[in-house]
């Protein structure tokens, strides 16, 4: 069926909802514009929609290396801390609304949403909870690598067949535990290869991780930055020191570190090469109700162009000459 959401769901499907309660994954498909109702959802077997993405896909230019900038992407938005399923829809509508639809559009971007289920006083069980979708989520991220694996193979044969697609990934709060597990599991999986990047832009935002994830730098721990910093062409957390939800979030873990979303990058550690970080203070309106969230609101300009220059892969020098990014502090990248 022709479709202009595509949705993929570890939720338990409980009187005709999905539940805060992890199940199978289930794949979801709609052009209905009403996405916080499930029953305007057809639900679709994991070949049909995997077809239903590569018809999208396969229907993108192909472009030269020159105008790389404009390749389109098939990107997966993971959602994070304390969010229905309804809650979830709404916000991915929003990134459709502003960075996937009309002549400017970057591509095809699909919905993965998980059982959170947090209260402001309950990060433990939902950082529980977000473990144990890692499993499922590689599951989705190995799909992505075989078929990026397959279009590499086919390009080597005849150039003509080369991916039409980048691949890459929004993932918000504690959505980027979820990622950032999945990920170790899916480089284990392929046995820690460096044959293809994973994912070309990763958008880590307001990301509610340690901030010393990447602190190998150069070097080679098999951790989870590890893993990430491996798989992915760029890394870039977008943060704030005005987020009072990460805030709340350090002080109830007692890990010991801060969170990545709301410090940045420990500036104690070398970062690789290929991850930076991104002060969004002066990006947010002063009046933003919900600084956790407000990257993608409407209301934040300034961060939903970063975000669209980020994915199409603008150079970060670039983006802060131009006043895109705001420069770095003199400690950082």
């Amino acid at each position: 069926m022709p479709a202009k959401y595509f949705m993929i769901s570890n939720r338990v499907l409980q009187d005709g909802e999905l539940a805060n309660i992890r199940g199978p994954l289930t794949f979801w498909l709609t052009e209905n514009e009403k996405v916080t109702t499930l029953a305007n959802w057809t639900s679709v077997s994991a070949d049909d929609f995997k077809k239903a993405v590569l018809q999208v896909a396969d229907s993108f230019p192909a472009l030269s290396p020159v105008f790389a900038q404009d390749q389109k992407h098939v990107t997966l938005f993971i959602h994070g801390y304390n969010n229905s399923w309804q809650d979830a829809a709404n916000r991915y509508q929003s990134i459709i609304s502003n960075m996937f639809s009309g002549d400017a559009s970057l591509g095809l971007c699909i919905l993965f949403t998980w059982p959170s289920d947090g209260a402001y006083l309950g990060y433990y069980p939902d950082q529980v909870q977000a473990r144990e979708t890692a499993p499922d989520l590689s599951t989705v991220l190995n799909e992505f690598y075989d078929w990026l694996l397959a279009k590499q193979k086919a390009a080597m044969r005849d150039p003509a067949n080369a991916c039409k697609a980048k691949t890459s990934v929004i993932a918000h709060s504690m959505g980027n535990y979820v990622f950032q597990k999945a990920m170790q599991l899916t480089w284990t999986r392929q046995s820690q290869p460096l044959l293809v990047s994973l994912v070309n832009q990763l958008l880590m935002v307001a990301a509610d991780v340690d901030n010393d994830l990447f602190k190998m730098g150069e070097g080679t721990d098999k951790s989870d930055g590890d893993a990430i910093a491996n798989l992915t062409y760029r890394v870039t957390a977008l943060y704030t020191g005005r987020d009072p939800i990460l805030g709340l979030s350090a002080g109830l873990k007692h890990f010991g570190k801060r969170r990545l979303g709301r410090s940045g990058l420990d500036r104690s550690n070398p970062a690789p090469d290929n991850v930076w970080d991104v002060d969004c203070s002066s990006l947010i309106p002063s009046g933003a109700e919900d600084i956790h969230s407000s990257y993608f609101e409407a209301t934040s300009p300034k961060t939903i162009e970063l975000m669209r220059q980020l994915l199409k892969g603008v150079d970060r020098t670039v983006l802060v000459r131009n006043g895109t990014a705001p420069a770095a502090s003199p400690t950082g990248n």
